[in-house]
């Protein structure tokens, strides 16, 4: 299962070429830039750990990218996305954010069915991922699951 989250999910994962020309554009709005991680992508989890602090005065893409580079060394088997936030109005707004990084094996998520009283259904969204504890959800390709 591939998850789809942020811009260009749909799209086959981008080079870092690519990221770096997203991130020039951001830089030209004047927005600000951070990179974030995760283990725990459900579409719910919206707060992910922050790698640093926000990008509020850079003006090189490739500042950016050696932050992402950093990430993805320090947390191969994490999801990363960049945000941009624009702060122009005098709050913080995101205006773009996308993945820069997933785990070898995606495992994807399961739907969960209780039936209550009456003919009352209630369905909830579970990560397979979750089955394993937090820094050990994501193993490398082919590593069997317990």
């Amino acid at each position: 299962m591939r998850l789809t989250q942020g811009s260009f999910s749909f799209l086959p994962d981008l080079t870092d070429e690519q990221i770096k020309a997203q991130v020039e554009y951001c830089l030209r709005n004047e927005w600000a830039v951070s990179v974030e991680f995760t283990d725990d992508v459900h579409p719910r989890n919206t707060y992910w750990e922050m790698w640093g602090m926000p990008m509020f005065d850079l003006r090189d893409a490739a500042g950016v990218m050696v932050e992402v580079k950093a990430c993805r060394e320090n947390h191969p088997e994490c999801y990363i996305r960049l945000t941009a936030f624009d702060s122009s109005r005098g709050w913080e707004t995101v205006r773009l954010s996308f993945l820069v990084q997933r785990p070898a094996d995606e495992p994807g998520f399961r739907l969960e069915r209780t039936e209550g009283p009456g003919r009352t259904m209630r369905y909830a969204v579970r990560a397979y991922a979750l089955d394993r504890p937090a820094g050990q959800r994501y193993g490398k390709a082919g590593e069997q699951r317990s």
